[in-house]
């Protein structure tokens, strides 16, 4: 299958095309069903275009979710504290990350074995050179007094999204937000307190100390 003279695309454009088209079957078909021709065919191409970029359809699956991610970033909460910007980005990637989850779950077992990765690799293969908007949130909570990022060690920092990553992967579902808030308020926050902030909270319940996807 060949593009029309009115479809023809270069560069970016038709990448991006076919990335959205590998997508497409990954989250309709699970990456069992996935092919270079069907991935062709709905982008309006054919297979040589598609192996010229990737050798195979693993490649390509990763290709995909990458370029999934970094088309659709997780916006970053600026409510002024921490616990607020905390529990407003977690809220936002159980929402936004869950079907992501689900496939990894559910779909994508076959790309694993035939990748030879994890699913944490996966994560890296993916996340790689992006620069990830819990640092962000952390980041503006230093800025603020809210907590020493260099005292803090990183798995404490990853915790609250690895937890949340944990529930969406074990249930398929969506992260309720009273778990969230639990997380935030019971684990992470004390956590945070036990390794000393920069800083006294100014007051109230939103200037909690405390605060990566």
């Amino acid at each position: 299958m060949t593009e029309g003279p009115n479809r023809r695309r270069r560069g970016k454009a038709l990448e991006d095309a076919l990335l959205s088209a590998a997508w497409e079957e990954l989250s309709e078909a699970g990456y069992g069903a996935l092919t270079m021709e069907r991935v062709a065919v709905r982008a309006g191409t054919s297979r040589a275009v598609l192996y010229r970029r990737w050798p195979g359809k693993a490649d390509l699956a990763i290709a995909a979710i990458r370029h999934h991610v970094e088309t659709n970033p997780l916006p970053v909460p600026d409510t002024g504290n921490l616990r607020d910007d905390l529990i407003a980005l977690l809220r936002s990637m159980t929402r936004r990350r869950g079907e992501l989850a689900a496939m990894i779950g559910a779909q994508l077992g076959g790309l694993f074995t035939e990748a030879g990765t994890t699913p944490a690799e996966l994560r890296e293969l993916i996340m790689r050179g992006n620069r990830s908007s819990s640092r962000r949130v952390y980041e503006r909570a230093a800025e603020r007094g809210e907590l020493d990022p260099e005292r803090i060690p990183e798995h404490v920092l990853a915790m609250p999204f690895d937890l949340v990553r944990h529930d969406m992967l074990m249930t398929f579902e969506p992260v309720p937000d009273e778990r969230i808030t639990a997380i935030v308020d019971e684990l992470f926050l004390p956590l945070v307190a036990h390794y000393g902030a920069a800083s006294r909270p100014k007051s109230g319940r939103g200037a909690r100390s405390g605060g990566r996807v």
